[in-house]
């Protein structure tokens, strides 16, 4: 107790009021009502660290490796796909055999986007776990204002459930994971939610730590795109247009300026 505090009788109002219960107590107990306080005070924060990995509350500690491994390029950057970009690049270079083998040993391209929580990079499973539930990210969703059913909290919490769900089954069959029959899309998240997504970055913004639920939308629907050619109809006009045309209007790129002539 502050010794200034003691000597004008003022200050420490909680200590004041209880002072008076341990009254006629010998030195010797109240030292030792002080030791045991202390010890159950330990043993609390003890047992609360464990239970932390079993409840939300894991966030407390994840929040800060979380928010140091947050990306800071600009918002509603699309990374490239490496196996695209040397595909690209091999078109492009005019002394590549379009019709070469590939190497010997080379390695596969891997798959596209994700469908499975065994798809998503550490950092996606990170913030998964680093989600506080506390559902920012959704109320400033403008397609869940409008009434569709997108949630970002959801597709956090979704991500979470299923990555535990893939933990228990390898732990069951002992270190390895056996097929289950189920996965993140569809089983989880429906494709009507993640087209539902504007990619506007506002659950991302609102996210007191720093979280990006957009990346896991884009990454699923890449899978979409890319793997199941599962794109809504406008979509797929859009892309046949910039294929044929050379821009997302179904117009030949010779009829751009016969406006001009009206």
């Amino acid at each position: 107790t502050d010794s200034h505090f003691q000597e004008i009788n003022s200050g420490n109002v909680i200590s004041g009021m209880i002072a008076p219960w341990f009254d006629g107590f010998s030195a010797s107990t109240l030292h030792g009502i002080e030791r045991t306080a202390w010890w159950l005070h330990i043993m609390g924060i003890l047992v609360f660290l464990n239970y932390l990995y079993f409840s939300k509350h894991l966030h407390i500690l994840l929040a800060f490796p979380n928010t140091f491994f947050a990306s800071v390029k600009p918002k509603g950057q699309f990374n490239n796909l490496e196996a695209v970009t040397k595909e690209v690049k091999l078109m492009m270079d005019p002394n590549a055999d379009p019709f070469a083998a590939p190497a010997e040993g080379e390695t596969p391209p891997a798959k596209f986007g994700a469908s499975d929580v065994t798809d998503l990079n550490w950092l996606q499973l990170l913030n998964a776990y680093t989600c506080t539930e506390c559902g920012r990210c959704t109320s400033e969703c403008p397609a869940n204002l409008t009434g569709k059913k997108l949630s970002p909290r959801k597709i956090m919490m979704d991500t979470r459930d299923r990555l535990e769900e893939v933990g228990k089954n390898i732990d069951a069959n002992k270190g390895k994971f056996k097929e289950d029959g189920k996965q993140l899309l569809d089983d989880y998240i429906t494709r009507e939610e993640l087209w539902a997504c504007t990619t506007c970055n506002a659950c991302v913004e609102a996210c007191p730590v720093s979280i990006n639920p957009l990346s896991i939308i884009l990454d699923m629907r890449r899978y979409l795109v890319m793997e199941q050619s599962a794109a809504p109809m406008e979509l797929n006009n859009m892309m046949t247009n910039i294929e044929n045309n050379g821009a997302p209007w179904p117009y030949n790129q010779m009829d751009r300026l016969n406006w001009t002539k009206e």
